[in-house]
């Protein structure tokens, strides 16, 4: 069965796919739901197009996403489409590096890894529908928050709002509509934070899982997510987590890189932990525990 990770960006996703393919049973699949291209808007790797950041899929929208999910979750890659839409030398190689691994993982019976932040409001659907092994990250407010306003991002609520579908089946968003066209970042990632950790709290089917629990003892941890996900937990893959979560003292910054595009870097995750509110006044870390309470 395919496995989802999923999470609000800057959750934890990126690190949590890697350690799980880390196993070699799953062929990686980075952002599929992004509208940023790249990682997204890739035909080859998911035959749908994606309107909104954080689009939103139930029953009643699912006549396109599902086949579409299902040839991806079958790691059949469509070359002509991929080929017809992306022509240039980076999309190429690419191209090729999906095209070959979706290759690989059917001819040797491997599952497909969905890391994707962008479906963390529809991961219902995907365990539901889809059949998938869920796991969403879940990152302490403050630490979320805090390395969004390091990175300068904000959230821009209409991209949900003008999603009717995910305002009917989650009416708590309107209550976004006094931040729309706010220039506070720091109010608007909090209330991020609390709607969508509110619909995850509330999703049946999905392993809930603590980043900073998830960091500070990794290997426990992806143990029982590698049991949760139908995965052997063998010696090899747990010398690979070991030696990926080892760093050089050193936090890793965000930054794209590869021709997956992923945001993953070699580090310990622990250090992630030391400074959590990092970025924050003092009294802006407060409001953050106050709007997210």
């Amino acid at each position: 069965m395919t496995v989802l990770v999923t999470g609000l960006p800057r959750s934890g996703t990126s690190w949590t796919g890697r350690m799980l393919a880390a196993g070699r049973e799953l062929i990686y699949v980075n952002e599929p739901l992004n509208p940023q291209h790249p990682p997204g808007r890739c035909p080859g790797v998911l035959a749908a197009r994606v309107t909104h950041r954080f689009q939103y899929i139930c029953d009643d929208n699912a006549g396109v996403w599902l086949p579409a999910f299902r040839d991806t979750a079958a790691l059949r890659y469509r070359w002509l489409a991929e080929l017809r839409a992306n022509r240039s030398p980076y999309d190429l190689a690419r191209m090729l590096r999906y095209g070959t691994a979706f290759a690989y993982g059917r001819l040797t019976g491997r599952r497909a890894l969905l890391d994707d932040p962008f479906a963390v409001l529809s991961a219902g659907w995907f365990a539901r529908r889809l059949g998938c092994r869920v796991i969403a990250l879940v990152r302490d407010p403050v630490s979320f928050v805090a390395s969004w306003q390091r990175l300068g991002w904000t959230v821009y609520f209409h991209e949900l709002l003008e999603q009717p579908l995910l305002v009917r089946d989650h009416p708590e968003l309107l209550e976004l509509r006094e931040l729309v066209g706010s220039q506070d970042r720091v109010a608007k990632a909090a209330a991020l934070w609390r709607v969508t950790t509110g619909i995850l709290r509330r999703t049946p089917g999905i392993r809930l899982v603590s980043y900073e629990s998830l960091a500070a003892d990794p290997i426990p941890g992806f143990r029982d997510l590698y049991a949760y996900a139908g995965l052997r937990w063998t010696p090899a893959a747990e010398r690979r987590i070991a030696r990926a979560c080892t760093g050089d003292g050193r936090a890793a910054a965000f930054a794209w890189s590869g021709l997956s595009r992923t945001a993953y870097r070699r580090m310990d995750p622990r250090l992630a932990l030391a400074d959590p509110a990092g970025g924050l006044t003092g009294e802006d870390a407060e409001r953050v525990r106050v709007l997210t309470a």
